[in-house]
Order: C-alpha cells, then structure tokens, then sequence
C-alpha cells in the first residue's frame, strides 16, 4: 500500500487561537514528522516558512490556493515578531555583542586590515 504525500494549501489553526495559512507538507527534521507551512509573499510581507509538532495542531483545513493566499494576507503573519527582534537586540547590545565589540566571532574585517598594514 502506497501512502498518498501530504502537499495541499491550508489554513492552520494553533493552540492559543493562532492561524497560519499557506502550501503545507510534512517534513521529517531531527526524526520527527513536522508540518511544513511555506507561508506565500503578501503586500507587506515576503514569503517564510514555518514548522510546527503535531501537538501544537488543533485543526488543518485543505483550501483552494486563492482562498490560502487571501487568508495568509489577511493574517498578516510575520516570520517573527518586532518585540523578538527589539529583545534580541537589546539582548545583543547588554552583551556588547556586534562589530568593533572586540567579540572574536563578529564578522568586522577590520582587525584583519590592521593586520596587513606595514
């Protein structure tokens, strides 16, 4: 018996009362099946992708392509959120992590200039 490949445009509803809609498959990552959603662009956002467990699932809905893209620019959905990115940075900035912090693992080029000066 051959099992039929999960590949349909859905609307996604989460636990905690989250939707996310757009081309779902299933992906095995690190042994564990996930639900892949490659969420299309919209007007203000461009294309991601998501994974999500099985226990974060409470619904899939298989729905038409327009009705997925209609739904994802609609949900406004963000690969992730401004207040994780104002979090990180402010995280970054405590650790004076970036370029010129004297971090060995920055990626600022200037202390390999300083180098190749006589």
């Amino acid at each position: 018996m051959q099992t039929e490949k999960f590949d349909l445009w859905c609307i996604v509803e989460l636990f905690g009362h989250v939707k996310i809609a757009g081309r779902c498959t299933e992906q095995n990552i690190a042994g564990t099946n996930m639900l892949r959603v490659d969420v299309p662009e919209t007007k203000i956002q461009p294309a991601f992708t998501r994974f999500f467990g099985a226990s974060a699932i409470y619904a899939i809905n298989p729905v038409d392509e327009a009705t997925a893209r209609y739904t994802a620019e609609k949900l406004e959905k963000k690969p992730i959120d401004s207040w994780d990115i104002s979090e990180l940075l402010k995280k970054h900035s405590a650790l004076n992590i970036g370029p010129g912090s004297g971090n060995p693992n920055d990626d600022d080029d200037d202390d390999t200039n300083q180098l190749n000066q006589p």
